[in-house]
């Protein structure tokens, strides 16, 4: 029996965080009210992602009109479904702005579904959106109604240790590991081996951190060695400090809850190689807090990104502090701020450049979309090396969630691929404190 043809309604949430999600339905039909395409109008003028996306949705509906008008069916191409817009037809029974409100554009995008539900009694009908409060209200009047699917991981995955123990090892091979430092790999790590992969080997009481070179086939031991005067405390922070300084990879995720040593691995990691990377970027992603926009906040540019960039100006702090003012490595962290050899700043202030010769740091990269990742990751260039960081449960923006973020897919979808490296960082460093409200609360 062939499957019911299915016809899918976009909201405003999914074509801002994927500009080809029209194209990413198969076979079945896609339409978007007029509403939609309003709220796209708005967000056209800008540098921010979404603005991108907006001009790039409008560019591609452009093209598709210039088959016929958009009140019509257009195909997509071969094996494709067909797309059309919704203009304003009002449905005959259920009304959603009578229902909760007139004025508001959700319920006129609700109304819009049940007015070609009612039109396409043959079709099964299906919203598409990111906001979760409008998935409800439509399923509250009898409409489907789901997240957007592309570019989600199996959260499964994530949960998963980025560190690998493997028991009974040959003790020969923990004993060369300790005399020599390296090995042939020769089938040591079976079928558990993946290119960068860290490894706890044991034998007994005796064990070795190693890292699988993909480029030498070997394993290489790992030690807990001082960077910026900041020492490891575990494994994971070893095996993380060990990807941060390794100049074969080009790309590393280092991922875990609060007080894991992220942010701080990263930086002294940085600041240890500022004699082969040109700068240090530091940035993070900037997300309004409750719901208002950063321009409410009182003062000028440099006031109003302050508060957001504090937690990152804190690390550099503690990293000098590890050193006495005279010491030179305190006076080169110094003439690096001074010189703009190191930048701290928010992510949109940067977008746009070419990034040679630089390692760039991206914090909270949780709050990304899977596309502004990509984004920034095709803009590196020779000799650049790209960091992200951030925890995929701690999710400020209302439209991504722990599945759909731009660190998850990243991270689900570079697995084993030679210039990158996965770190999960799973212990608390911070403080007992804060190891206990991570655990309990």
């Amino acid at each position: 029996m062939a499957k019911k043809q299915k016809l899918f309604v976009l909201d405003t949430s999914v074509l801002l965080h994927d500009h080809d999600a029209i194209m990413h339905f198969e076979r079945h039909d896609v339409a978007i009210p007029i509403t939609v395409l309003e709220e796209l109008d708005k967000f056209k003028i800008g540098n921010d992602t979404k603005n991108f996306s907006a001009r790039e949705v409008i560019r591609f509906i452009d093209r598709l009109s210039a088959h016929g008008g958009l009140q019509n069916w257009i195909s997509l191409g071969p094996g494709m479904g067909s797309f059309r817009v919704l203009l304003g037809q009002e449905p005959k029974t259920l009304d959603a702005e009578k229902m909760y409100g007139s004025g508001k554009n959700d319920h006129k995008i609700i109304n819009a579904t049940l007015a070609i539900k009612e039109a396409e009694p043959k079709k099964e009908v299906v919203l598409i959106t990111k906001d979760i409060n409008l998935r409800i209200k439509a399923k509250a009047l009898g409409i489907l109604s789901e997240d957007y699917e592309t570019g989600k991981v199996d959260q499964r995955e994530l949960q998963t240790s980025s560190t690998t123990t493997i028991e009974h090892i040959d003790s020969d091979v923990i004993k060369h590991l300790f005399l020599k430092g390296t090995i042939e790999e020769n089938g040591i790590l079976g079928d558990l081996k993946t290119a960068n992969g860290f490894y706890i080997l044991k034998n007994g009481k005796s064990s070795s951190l190693t890292y699988f070179d993909p480029l030498t086939g070997t394993l290489n031991r790992v030690e807990k060695e001082y960077t910026s005067g900041i020492k490891p405390k575990n494994a994971e922070q070893a095996f993380a400090i060990n990807a941060l300084m390794n100049n074969n990879i080009k790309l590393v995720a280092l991922q875990g809850v609060a007080g894991t040593g992220k942010t701080l691995l990263a930086l002294a990691a940085a600041l240890e190689q500022q004699k082969i990377f040109q700068q240090v970027i530091l940035a993070r992603p900037l997300v309004p807090l409750s719901n208002k926009d950063i321009g409410y906040l009182p003062g000028d540019a440099k006031d109003k990104i302050s508060p957001y960039m504090e937690p990152l100006w804190d690390n550099l702090k503690f990293i000098k502090s590890q050193f006495g003012e005279n010491e030179k490595k305190h006076k080169a962290i110094v003439e690096m701020e001074e010189s703009g050899r190191i930048l701290i700043t928010p992510l949109a202030f940067i977008r746009g450049r070419s990034l040679s010769n630089i390692l760039f740091i991206v914090d909270e990269a949780q709050n990304l979309t899977p596309h502004e990742v990509k984004t920034i990751i095709t803009r590196a260039g020779e000799g650049t090396k790209i960091v992200f960081t951030g925890d995929v449960h701690q999710i400020d923006t209302p439209y991504l969630d722990e599945n759909s973020n731009g660190l998850a897919y990243l991270i689900d979808r570079l697995k084993g691929q030679p210039l990158f490296a996965h770190v999960r960082l799973e212990k608390g460093e911070r403080s007992e404190l804060a190891n206990l409200a991570n655990e309990l609360l």
